[in-house]
């Protein structure tokens, strides 16, 4: 199969809008990351994604749509659920409803609940509109990989395994969406995204919980009630080693266990924020940004992640974020890039 890259003009919105109807795979640009969409009612067009993906299964996925007419037949909508919708609708927050029979098993891996957004991006939002159809779609990268926030990054996984990528540019925020689940009482954040626990719960007057697994892998008999719960996500080929604790001895740490590496032959860095880029001169540094610019770094993330590979680096040492506001967002990601190895100063 080729993959065609274009730009998303009337002609290729349309094209987009005849595959999606088709049974067939769109990559697409959201304000998050790229995602790989399909008809979400369809069972055989959304198991297409896992297959291209390498996805397990039992991952489920997210749902987009373009307006809020389309949750009636998907979904019951709980009554907070308004609320947040006129916040942060279009935007990065994924809310988890209860799911209605249209919506096929393969797309909440057999969940009751389903996982549903509305996108800002334009080119999401004039290719949904287009297709008039509810569009499952995880990130557009192959399994564990990475997040892409660039058609080049999408084009890297899939070329050969979809017709169509969407080109928008670079996606602003980076990071996946909030998922916040509102189907078990207190509302619970099950990914942390741009959409922070304290923006949350200034809009709905009451305390938002955070899952025990966002900062840990989950245990063996615990459900994935979200994407990017269960498995080694955001990875890059060689291992990440988290380094956490005073400033000083974190740097300290890192730069000594990166030249140990590369005196013994193997291709090492480290991965740190700008105000630390000098002292780690010689440790090929990745500056991920200031440290008092979460935002940043969470924009950088997953792009420095994606350089890794291209780099062939086989270990990495990463400075850390305080796990609070987008910082807990850019902590579950690189945990996850790490599985949670952490070095402890």
């Amino acid at each position: 199969m080729q993959t065609r890259l274009l730009s998303p003009g009337p002609d290729a919105l349309a094209l987009a809008a005849r595959l999606l109807n088709d049974g067939a795979l769109v990559a697409f640009p959201t304000e998050t990351v790229y995602g790989l969409g399909a008809n979400a009612l369809n069972p055989d067009a959304v198991r297409s994604i896992f297959e291209a993906k390498g996805r397990p299964a039992d991952n489920p996925l997210i749902v987009h749509i373009y307006d809020r007419a389309q949750l009636e037949p998907l979904c019951t909508v709980p009554e907070r659920a308004p609320l947040l919708m006129d916040a942060f609708w279009p935007g990065p927050l994924t809310m988890l409803f209860p799911r209605k029979s249209t919506i096929p098993d393969i797309v909440t891996a057999g969940l009751p609940t389903v996982a549903i957004r509305m996108p800002s991006h334009p080119v999401a939002a004039a290719m949904l509109e287009a297709c008039r159809l509810p569009i499952a779609a995880p990130s557009a990268n192959l399994s564990g990989r990475p997040s892409p926030t660039t058609a080049a990054h999408v084009m890297e996984d899939m070329s050969g395994k979809i017709p169509l990528i969407l080109d928008g540019g670079p996606c602003d925020v980076g990071l996946e969406s909030t998922v916040l689940d509102l189907c078990h009482g207190r509302p619970v954040i099950l990914r942390p995204g741009g959409v922070t626990k304290g923006m949350l719960e200034e809009v709905l007057g009451e305390e938002v919980e955070l899952a025990g697994s966002i900062l840990r892998p989950l245990k063996p008999d615990e459900k994935a009630l979200s994407p990017g719960m269960r498995y080694r996500h955001y990875a890059p080929k060689g291992t990440v080693t988290l380094v956490e604790g005073d400033d000083k001895r974190v740097v300290e740490t890192m730069r000594s266990l990166c030249l140990k590496d590369l005196s013994g032959g193997k291709k090492s860095c480290v991965l740190c924020f700008s105000e630390h880029v000098d002292q780690l001169s010689g440790c090929f540094p990745h500056d991920m940004g200031s440290r008092r610019d979460e935002k940043e770094v969470a924009h950088r993330l997953f792009d420095i992640l994606r350089a890794l590979d291209q780099e062939g680096m086989e270990t990495v040492y990463s400075e850390v974020l305080p796990p609070e506001e987008v910082g807990l967002a850019v902590m579950n990601r690189l945990g996850r890039a790490a599985s949670f190895k952490t070095i402890r100063i």
